[in-house]
C-alpha cells in the first residue's frame, strides 16, 4: 500500500478549547508531556509571531496548579452532564459572589484559563477566570444546551464585507 501524506484540517476554536480542557486534567502526569506536545502540533498552522497566540499557546501547554485543575475537572464534568455549577467567585475588584452558571466551555486567553457560561445571576454569558474561582459545586439542575462557537469571546472575528 502506498504511503499517502495527508494535511489535516486545522482544528476549530471549540475543538481546541475542548482538547485544552482535557489536558488541564492531566496536570503533570506521565501522559501530559506527550499530550501537550500533540496540542502544540495542532497549533503549527498558526502565526506564532502573534503575541496573543504565542502567550495563549504557552498557557495552554503549561500544567494547571492542582487546585485549579480540580475546579476545571468539576466544570468539565458539568459540561458533559449538562448540569449547572455553583461557583464562588472573586471579581476583579475582589468582591466574592456566589453564582449559578450553565457552563458552556473553557478556554485560554493569554495567561489565563476561563470558564465561559451562562450566568443565571447576571442573565447573560460571562467569562470567569479560573484563578478567581474559589470553589465549584456541581448541582443536579439541568443546564440548557449552548453551542460553544457562539460563546467564545476571545476568538478573532472576520471583518464584515
Amino acid at each position: 500500500m502506498a504511503n499517502v501524506t495527508r494535511h489535516p484540517l486545522p482544528l476549530t476554536t471549540a475543538e481546541l478549547a475542548a482538547l485544552a480542557l482535557s489536558l488541564a486534567h492531566l496536570g503533570a502526569g506521565p501522559q501530559s508531556v506527550t499530550a501537550r506536545r500533540g496540542l502544540r502540533h495542532a497549533f503549527e498552522h498558526l502565526d506564532l509571531d502573534d503575541d496573543v497566540i504565542a502567550t495563549t499557546l504557552s498557557t495552554l501547554t503549561t500544567p494547571l496548579p492542582a487546585e485549579v485543575a480540580r475546579r476545571a475537572r468539576a466544570v468539565a464534568n458539568a459540561i458533559t452532564a449538562r448540569l449547572v455549577v455553583r461557583i464562588q467567585y472573586h471579581d476583579a475588584a475582589g468582591r466574592l459572589t456566589v453564582r449559578d452558571v450553565e457552563p458552556v466551555t473553557c478556554l485560554v486567553h493569554r495567561d489565563f484559563w476561563y470558564l465561559v457560561g451562562w450566568c443565571r445571576m447576571r442573565r447573560g454569558i460571562r467569562a470567569f477566570r479560573f484563578d478567581r474561582i474559589v470553589s465549584v459545586e456541581p448541582t443536579d439542575l439541568p443546564a440548557r444546551p449552548h453551542l460553544p462557537e457562539r460563546y467564545l469571546p476571545f476568538q478573532r472575528r472576520s471583518a464584515a464585507a
